[in-house]
């Protein structure tokens, strides 16, 4: 349900069933995560960069610009994402080959020094609260990164079935789950922790960047990422055409009917305009911040924290304050609602500030 509230279609729902208030901060969140998770993709293959080609920060800003214009730019051009679907498990077994990397040189270097049975099990000893929270900022980024299964499920060819459907969210969970274990286990054994982790795995692997299959791992999440990209772009269009829609006074099914331009709607144009201005505010952001751990914690700690756990149960909420006359706080899956609405406050508030305090260097 909380990833039903992030799409054009449940806009209008929540319009209709809340308020179109939270139906705009709740699009404009999931704007700010989107725009987030793009800029990241993009300061990974500034990363990949620098790694493969040792070069300075302003080559690496140069080719990031350059990618974002010959690459991001057509993509985000495209009407639906149902495209990326075809390049879905070359993406996979892209992460799949950094994973075998990163097993290779745990192979070759052994474990590192800094891993003990104590602090693989409870870390450092030295982490503080603002760590443990940024752990768990990450973690929720990683939750909340799932914008584009409606549509996605909406662009199906065949009308999937419940089986189906369940049969895929099944496969897809499991194998996110085994790479997130498997990246989890493996980084820390081959690179330590605490100060012995870089920013991520792309510059752990940088004092062997020589080795040819290292190269290749580092292009294949770079093609990975930029396939991704789209991914993360077109619910900032869906969101931004919802609002320009709004203020024309017209509905979804109105552009047959629009104005046309050199061969286009005007509806289109809006759309074409907005894609383009959405990949070069990202290329800005991923040219001046060029942390990835950063960038994540803030995400995960200011929009997808919302989007998660706050969302879901005010919906839930708003729902049955609606449809039921002897609405009660004391039911049990209100007070549950209740109960994941705070914890969803603790993380926006306290996510949000641990965060920030690392990108002000205090």
């Amino acid at each position: 349900m909380g990833q039903a509230t992030v799409t054009v279609f449940s806009i209008s729902t929540t319009c209709a069933t809340i308020s179109k208030v939270m139906a705009i901060v709740t699009g404009f969140m999931n704007a700010c995560v989107c725009l987030g998770s793009a800029a990241g993709y993009l300061i990974v293959c500034g990363q990949v960069f620098v790694v493969v080609f040792p070069t300075d920060d302003a080559t690496r800003n140069l080719f990031v610009v350059s990618v974002g214009i010959f690459v991001c730019c057509p993509m985000a051009l495209a009407r639906h994402v149902g495209f990326t679907r075809h390049l879905a498990a070359m993406t996979v077994g892209a992460l799949i080959l950094l994973v075998i990397v990163v097993a290779w040189y745990m192979g070759e270097h052994r474990i590192d020094e800094s891993v003990t049975t104590e602090s693989f099990l409870l870390g450092p000893g030295e982490a503080t609260f603002v760590a443990y929270m940024n752990s768990i900022n990450n973690m929720i980024f990683a939750y909340n990164n799932q914008f584009n299964v409606p549509q996605l499920t909406r662009e199906l060819t065949h009308e999937p079935s419940r089986d189906g459907m369940t049969k895929v969210a099944i496969l897809s969970t499991s194998v996110t789950f085994l790479l997130y274990a498997l990246v989890f286990l493996l980084s820390v054994l081959a690179f330590g922790v605490a100060e012995n982790q870089k920013d991520s795995l792309i510059l752990d692997l940088m004092p062997v960047r020589e080795e040819i299959h290292v190269r290749i791992s580092l292009m294949a999440v770079m093609f990975s990422v930029l396939t991704c990209f789209q991914l993360h772009i077109y619910p900032i269009q869906q969101f931004l055409a919802y609002l320009v829609r709004k203020a024309r006074g017209c509905s979804s099914d109105d552009e047959k009917a629009d104005v046309v331009y050199f061969g286009r709607s005007l509806t289109r144009w809006y759309d074409i305009f907005c894609a383009l201005g959405s990949v070069c505010l990202v290329v800005l952001i991923a040219v001046v911040i060029t942390s990835l751990r950063a960038m994540l914690d803030f995400i995960g700690a200011f929009g997808a924290a919302y989007i998660s756990f706050m969302v879901p149960p005010m919906w839930i909420i708003a729902l049955r304050r609606k449809d039921e006359q002897n609405f009660s706080w004391f039911n049990k899956e209100i007070l549950w609602s209740v109960s994941f609405l705070a914890l969803g406050l603790f993380l926006f508030v306290f996510g949000t500030y641990s965060a920030i305090l690392p990108i002000l260097g205090l």
